[in-house]
């Protein structure tokens, strides 16, 4: 299982590909780690977003991704950017992509600790909450009976 954890942040989408095999986490290097929307509300500028992740997702072929839900409203609402983004990366088709609530992330954190400090992924610090969705999403479907 291949995923892509995605943290939207302002006009950035921040990645992370995270795989598990054999009980074995194996974070892959990526061409790629953030995508910068200069402009959301040009039709082109959306449509090739759209493109250029789908075309990453299909070269490192993930089976899903996983991105952490922004709220609409109030202190930590997101941008209009990047409710924008978050879709146009729901609409790709054939790709698996699940939205997970913060409260989702902390419960599944909590039975399933990360068995590893960040520092010692070799990730960037601005992709932590990027790795985290793909490590929620990972243990989610691999312990799916826990969850009733």
């Amino acid at each position: 299982m291949r995923t892509c954890g995605v943290e939207i942040t302002g006009s950035d989408v921040l990645l992370c590909i995270l795989s598990k095999d054999n009980d074995v986490f194996d974070i892959r290097d990526v061409r790629q780690t953030r995508f910068t929307l200069a402009n959301g509300n040009d039709t082109e500028v959306m449509r090739k977003f759209q493109f250029d992740f789908a075309k990453l997702m299909q070269d490192y072929q993930i089976d899903s991704v996983a991105i952490r839900e922004r709220q609409p409203k109030g202190k930590f609402a997101g941008s209009a950017k990047g409710f924008k983004m978050e879709t146009a990366i729901q609409l790709i088709e054939n790709l698996d992509v699940q939205v997970l609530s913060p409260t989702t992330i902390k419960e599944q954190l909590k039975r399933n600790p990360v068995p590893i400090d960040f520092e010692e992924t070799g990730l960037k610090k601005y992709q932590e909450t990027a790795f985290i969705n793909a490590y929620v999403y990972i243990m989610r479907k691999t312990y799916r009976h826990d969850e009733a």
